[in-house]
């Protein structure tokens, strides 16, 4: 059973920081890359910022310098810190495995969790 399971967001001002949390299953955990996505409203879902199992990061142009990717292998579990947050960053956050993790079509994805950058 694939399991995605985000957490951490909320409302935030302008300039500063949350943590999210994702817990996934071991099972897609320890064999894909892993990464965190976002969709804003009226917008499509984006990839923000990725880590393979070697802990090589990549990030969209948008969130460098602002966020960081991690991972902890023994608890399975993906982390996003991100700092000196932007009204822009406002959306609902994902992670997934990179590319999204299906099978035979269906797409699993968690709940996400907010993050809302307002003053």
């Amino acid at each position: 059973q694939v399991q995605l399971v985000e957490s951490g967001g909320g409302l935030v001002q302008p300039g500063g920081s949350l943590r999210l949390s994702c817990a996934a299953s071991g099972s897609i955990f320890s064999s894909y890359p892993m990464a965190w996505y976002r969709q804003a409203p009226g917008k499509q879902r984006e990839l923000v910022a990725r880590i393979t199992s070697g802990n090589s990061t990549n990030y969209i142009d948008s969130v460098k310098g602002r966020f960081t990717i991690s991972r902890d292998n023994a608890k399975n579990t993906v982390f996003l810190q991100m700092n000196n947050l932007k009204p822009e960053d406002t959306a609902v956050y994902y992670c997934n495995t990179d590319p999204p993790f299906h099978n035979y079509g269906y797409f699993y994805w968690g709940q996400g969790t907010q993050v809302t950058v307002s003053s």
